[in-house]
């Protein structure tokens, strides 16, 4: 699609949901993409983008926000433990909180580094073995876990099994954070994120209709 079909798409949906301009952000997902391809819609003017990997965002973060202003840049990969400090000085959103250790290494180094990214809490909605989040049943527990802690969280995150209907993962996504008194809605991807406009996302992570085919190579 390109970065201006995808943009105008969002918009489009966004009003069909009787929902106001800017509602939606649009967070293009850079992951595994050439640095040119990324250059690229940064000289359009866009400047949130995605990640998934500390490491890769590390090598490639700095420069172009020493040419760009503005860029905000999210984590919506899984992050260890090990990578807390770098993630917390490279990334203003973390999208991937999903266990207590992680939010308790969080909440300390905020109190070091006088500093903390922006979070949302990552939900496995689908209760996939193989995939990061905390379980549903378990998410109203985690969510205070994490205030008690000191941490401010304004936004849930989820990635519908694939295959699936997205939209009662969506669904129960927005009743999460409905009762927690949570804004932030992150959901939806290339295959569904008009689906997840019209469901109440806030933020949806868009890569490939973007930038085209990721470079694996």
């Amino acid at each position: 699609m390109g970065f201006e079909e995808v943009n105008a798409r969002v918009l489009a949906a966004t009003e069909a949901a009787g929902r106001k301009k800017g509602a939606v952000q649009l967070i293009a997902v850079s992951k595994v993409q050439p640095n040119e391809r990324v250059a690229a819609v940064l000289e359009k003017g866009h400047r949130v983008f995605g990640e998934n990997r500390v490491q890769e965002a590390s090598e490639k973060w700095p420069d172009f926000k020493s040419r760009f202003s503005g860029v905000e840049l999210h984590l919506i990969g899984p992050l260890q433990s090990n990578k807390v400090r770098q993630a917390m000085e490279l990334f203003d959103v973390i999208q991937t909180v999903d266990r207590p250790k992680l939010a308790k290494a969080i909440a300390r180094l905020a109190g070091e580094l006088d500093h903390c990214p922006r979070l949302f809490v990552q939900v496995n909605t689908g209760e996939e073995p193989q995939k990061a989040g905390i379980l549903p049943p378990d998410a109203d527990a985690f969510i205070a876990q994490c205030r008690d802690m000191g941490l401010t969280i304004e936004g849930l995150m989820c990635i519908p099994p694939a295959g699936t209907d997205p939209k009662p993962h969506f669904a129960m996504l927005a009743e999460i954070a409905k009762r927690n008194g949570i804004a932030g809605l992150s959901m939806g991807m290339s295959g569904d994120f008009e689906v997840a406009i019209a469901s109440g996302a806030t933020h949806v992570r868009v890569g490939s209709a973007i930038f085209g085919d990721r470079d694996y190579g």
